[in-house]
């Protein structure tokens, strides 16, 4: 532990609030959404403000302490905090401001998604989030970030207008495409090695209803519909978004009680066209094979964004791995069948549409490289019982190892648990010793490390 007056002087310059060991509420503190994460920090510091994100990182950096950085959302592997560290924790940082004239927002890094769709829903606009309304902006945005409106209007990097960004040296500077664009090219998918972001700056567009829900089909139809739906969606136009999915029916609304745990494959629709066609998009879907289950209808977004939310609180056990998938062949489907017997209920496997808008986009004209992939593909362990914990990871893991060679190689960083240096640079491809060179000029001794790391070069 640190002397009492070393953090004595940190607390005299805060605004927020420095939470130690010996506190009542250290505990809850250093919890975060997945419960297979047990880390125990030196000190965590709740930022009011930027102020006190410059405050802690230069107390960090002349006290020699390792810093993790926490938003508003998930943290996976447990990146957001650090052993025996100092975790800047910006959850408290909530500002929105929505600018309907220009058709943007403004938003403070801890912000989760769903908080951002409730203001710009007031107007009828949104932005590319993810597919939980409880995920983190920050860090959403800073891996990529796609979800429902991504086939239409890219990654959420696609969205970002600017950025302000805190330093490792304690500076804060403003990344855009003409103002420190080196660094705003970085922070498009480049995860939290570059700095603290304070504010992010989002382009809307014009959401406000979305036709979406769940359809299901029996899991001895995977194989058929797998193979319909990798030859299908690419063709359709970009306001169609459907992910495939597979499943186990959780017990509860909106699925009737006779499907209940039962073994499913399924898309997750999302359609923002014109109301008359979307029923025909379905009725394709029917006919490729007859579905068990279909919950589909007009809803506000933000409804879409939480429709799931209820499966998924926080303290479950999680463990996920990923890939980016271009060709979903004959032989990947089969690797596919072979683990649809999914071991936990709230275990599953969604391949998210990464087409469409994203195509449109060079792979060099942002970090995140694989804008030839088709799919982004991840397959999920929950459970809410430590004792499942290792049952979960052997699952992931094995469907992972199965389907790997079927795949681009690398992975959408925000589903990648700590799984070392090779696989970050395989999904930073290319475009890594970029970004290694962006690096060593705002970071160059690699303070922000304890992250999905990019080495300086």
């Amino acid at each position: 532990m640190k002397s009492t007056i070393s953090i004595n002087r940190l607390e005299e310059k805060l605004n927020g609030e420095i939470i130690l060991p010996a506190d009542d509420n250290y505990d809850e503190a250093r919890t975060i959404y997945n419960a297979m994460i047990d880390k125990y920090p030196l000190v965590i510091v709740k930022c009011k403000n930027k102020d006190d994100v410059i405050t802690s990182v230069n107390y960090a950096r002349e006290e020699g302490i390792e810093v993790s950085i926490r938003g508003g959302g998930h943290s996976g592997p447990g990146l957001a905090l650090v052993d025996d560290g100092l975790v800047i924790d910006l959850s408290p940082m909530k500002g929105i401001q929505v600018n309907a004239e220009n058709r943007t927002v403004r938003v403070e890094p801890g912000c989760t998604w769903g908080e951002v769709d409730a203001a710009t829903h007031e107007f009828g606009l949104a932005t590319v989030s993810g597919v939980n309304s409880t995920t983190g902006v920050a860090g959403l945005t800073l891996g990529g970030g796609h979800g429902y409106l991504t086939r239409k209007y890219g990654l959420t990097i696609d969205n970002l207008i600017s950025a302000d960004v805190v330093l490792a040296n304690g500076k804060i500077v403003h990344a855009n495409e003409r103002e420190n664009a080196d660094l705003f090219w970085a922070l498009r998918g480049g995860g939290g090695n570059f700095g603290v972001v304070t504010s992010f700056e989002y382009r809307l567009h014009p959401v406000k209803n979305v036709i979406a829900g769940p359809m299901f089909w029996p899991i001895d139809q995977l194989e058929t519909t797998m193979k319909w739906y990798r030859d299908w969606l690419p063709e359709m136009p970009d306001d169609l978004y459907a992910f495939y999915l597979i499943a186990e029916v959780a017990a509860g609304d909106p699925f009737p009680e006779e499907i209940h745990g039962k073994k499913v494959c399924g898309l997750l629709w999302s359609f923002t066209g014109p109301k008359d066609q979307f029923e025909g998009y379905v009725q394709q879907a029917r006919d490729v094979a007859k579905p068990l289950f279909e919950f589909t209808g007009e809803m506000p977004y933000p409804a879409l964004q939480s429709m799931f939310d209820g499966l998924y609180p926080t303290g479950h056990q999680w463990y996920w791995k990923g890939d980016f998938v271009k060709e979903l062949s004959d032989e990947a489907i089969q690797e596919h069948l072979k683990f649809s017997n999914v071991p936990t209920p709230l275990s599953t496997m969604h391949l998210y549409p990464i087409d469409g808008a994203v195509h449109r986009v060079g792979k060099d004209e942002t970090a995140w490289s694989k804008r030839d992939a088709q799919w982004s593909m991840v397959i999920v362990g929950v459970d809410p019982d430590s004792e499942n914990a290792q049952k979960i990871k052997t699952w992931a893991r094995d469907y992972w190892k199965a389907v790997h060679p079927h795949t681009l190689g690398g992975s959408y960083v925000n589903f990648m648990m700590e799984e070392g240096q090779d696989r970050v640079e395989a999904s930073y491809g290319d475009n890594y010793k970029r970004l290694q060179k962006v690096k060593a000029k705002y970071d160059p001794d690699n303070f922000f490390h304890i992250n999905q790391n990019i080495k300086p070069g």
